[in-house]
């Protein structure tokens, strides 16, 4: 049963990926707008009501790849090493994905990528959309920031801002690649921007979220009173 089971699930990925994949390169050889859903299915050789079960919407055949990292943020910060704090955490991996020209930070020209992103940064309803997965990294960063006894709004919004910082310094890069730059090329003026906009997050969410007082020791001494951090309280031989 758990081997049918297992086979279902995998056809059913199988095809969810073929239908994007087709649906992606009709609407960058034709244009988004150009290309309706039932084109699509078409070209899939599926109906319209197959297509719907997989997707909701016409955008969400471009947009379900950034399904995948919906929740790397929370997970960026859930699995952080004690004495980090969140910011911290998230500017780390930030400049580490940078460093390897990860696409999810806009510094990549490679010409998919590029294609790809010119495609969703040109077309106002799959922006539109994309708040839809925006939303959901909120949230889920937030629900990891609340196990932490951080006060729901303040989690809302540390999360919040965590998530624009990181969708700005991506798109900041995409107009980068967008304007002929080399990834390599633009890797300084990337690092810079990136150094700069977590600090602005700093000076603020580090004063007040889980990690700061070991993060930043000196403060700490100053500060007897200071919150104590739960991760650090957690881990082995504390």
């Amino acid at each position: 049963m758990e081997k049918t089971t297992g086979l279902r699930e995998n056809k059913k990925l199988r095809t969810r990926r073929q239908l994007a994949a087709t649906a992606l390169e009709l609407f960058l050889e034709r244009g988004f707008d150009a290309v309706s859903v039932a084109d699509v299915a078409a070209a899939a050789e599926v109906s319209k009501p197959t297509l719907f079960r997989y997707f909701p919407s016409k955008e969400d055949l471009v947009l379900d790849r950034f399904a995948d990292h919906q929740d790397e943020a929370a997970r960026i910060v859930r699995d952080r090493p004690a004495g980090q704090t969140p910011v911290g955490a998230v500017r780390t991996h930030f400049l580490g994905a940078l460093a390897e020209r990860d696409p999810i930070t806009g510094l990549c020209d490679h010409p998919g990528v590029l294609a790809f992103q010119r495609l969703l940064y040109s077309t106002a309803s799959l922006e539109s959309r994309m708040s839809h997965y925006t939303d959901r990294e909120v949230e889920l960063l937030a629900a990891v920031l609340e196990a932490e006894s951080v006060r729901p709004l303040a989690a809302r919004l540390a999360a919040t801002h965590l998530v624009a910082v990181r969708h700005a310094l991506g798109r900041e890069n995409y107009l980068r690649m967008d304007a002929g730059q080399s990834a390599d090329a633009a890797y300084p003026a990337a690092v810079i921007d990136a150094e700069e906009a977590f600090a602005m997050l700093a000076d603020g969410l580090d004063k007040t979220l889980p990690g700061a007082e070991t993060e930043t020791g000196a403060e700490a001494e100053a500060d007897p009173g200071a919150k104590a951090d739960p991760r650090a309280e957690a881990a082995p031989g504390a």
